[in-house]
């Protein structure tokens, strides 16, 4: 028999969430963010629940190929764009769009042969200093672009640093996209998923949501459920044993949990090289038999220990779930003092991964 522990991709929650994006954003089309491997969820398992989708954006170009010789024949958008005249050709082969973010860009798209022409997302820098040209010169380079016999068309591109902090917004990035922008006749796409859910007015003609489409809310201050999405992903494990606790005695590595009267504790087939944040502390929400817990002491490589005292249903075998379907996973990650996207990212190979 395997190891316990597992993480069910939930295919009908994926579904529903790419649905409740399109219905806060109806007059776009929707790019359904599949990088980092689906977020952790496997992008092959995202697009086998999405197959309706308008597209997919991705950062990595192998999977952008796999996914045309699966026959995936939506538009398909990379992210960061090519990093060789090779993958340019490539994209012109299998009628992959690109975003352009420098100027070498420009320059391979200027003299590279290709045999189709390319469409391109010029991403416009206008605040989060990561990707893009200078949002200024966007009129400049939409000329260049426009006439290069290698570009089919050319979508408009930026991203929002504070989308999810409703005390900074957007309105900064938004009014310098809009302002060097307004006499350029071209489509745009702004909006990730806070945006989304925030700023109807950004919708614009592509959507790019990503972790909303997991079922974690981008906002600190709005749940999933405030946001009506569900779940893609469960972790989920099982108590391998049991102990006995004095009060006095200890818990874990560096004995960072005691005992404060007899307790019950079990331990549970999961650590940090399953992807469990080893930083989680004393408290995180665990749920052990259908019941809210706690866990204990300090997460180990392949092992954590929660509190069973008050669950006397729970035994050796009893289901864990450390985050999914019942336990936001937004929870675990507030306790853990990091974030969602690290904890789905995390996911290690040695865990058992199915789709629902």
């Amino acid at each position: 028999m395997s190891r316990p522990i597992e993480a069910v991709i939930h295919s009908n929650a994926l579904a529903h969430n790419y649905q409740v994006i399109k219905q806060r954003a109806p007059n776009a089309r929707a790019f359904a963010v599949i990088k980092a491997n689906g977020y952790g969820h496997g992008a092959a398992r995202v697009v086998a629940a999405l197959r309706n989708a308008d597209g997919f954006a991705i950062l990595e170009f192998g999977t952008a190929l796999q996914l045309r010789q699966q026959g995936i024949t939506q538009p398909i958008l990379l992210l960061e764009g090519v990093f060789s005249r090779d993958e340019l050709q490539q994209c012109a082969q299998h009628n992959i769009m690109l975003a352009i973010h420098q100027a070498q860009h420009l320059d391979w798209l200027r003299d590279t042969p290709l045999n189709a022409p390319v469409d391109v997302f010029l991403k416009l820098n206008t605040g989060m200093n990561r990707l893009g040209f200078v949002a200024e010169s966007a009129p400049a380079i939409v000329d260049q672009l426009r006439a290069m016999p290698n570009v089919a068309s050319v979508t408009l591109m930026t991203h929002f640093a504070t989308a999810d902090e409703p005390e900074k917004g957007i309105a900064k990035q938004w009014h310098r996209f809009q302002t060097v922008t307004a006499d350029l006749d071209c489509p745009r796409s702004l909006a990730n998923s806070a945006a989304v859910f925030a700023y109807p007015e950004v919708h614009a003609d592509w959507v790019r949501p990503g972790i909303a489409l997991y079922g974690s809310s981008p906002f600190a201050h709005l749940s999933a459920a405030d946001l009506g999405l569900q779940a893609a992903m469960t972790l989920r494990s099982r108590i391998i044993a049991v102990q006995h606790l004095q009060a006095g005695d200890t818990v874990g590595y560096g004995a960072t949990f005691t005992a404060d009267r007899e307790m019950r504790i079990g331990v549970v087939a999961c650590g940090y090289a399953d992807g469990y944040p080893r930083h989680a502390p004393t408290g995180t929400p665990v749920i052990v038999a259908g019941q809210t817990t706690r866990i204990l002491g300090r997460v180990s490589m392949d092992m954590l220990c929660v509190d069973l005292t008050d669950i006397p249903q729970a035994q050796i075998d009893s289901e864990v779930e450390l985050w999914g379907a019942h336990l936001s996973i937004d929870a675990v990650a507030q306790a853990a003092g990091t974030i969602a996207y690290e904890l789905m990212c995390a996911i290690t190979q040695r865990v058992s991964i199915r789709l629902d």
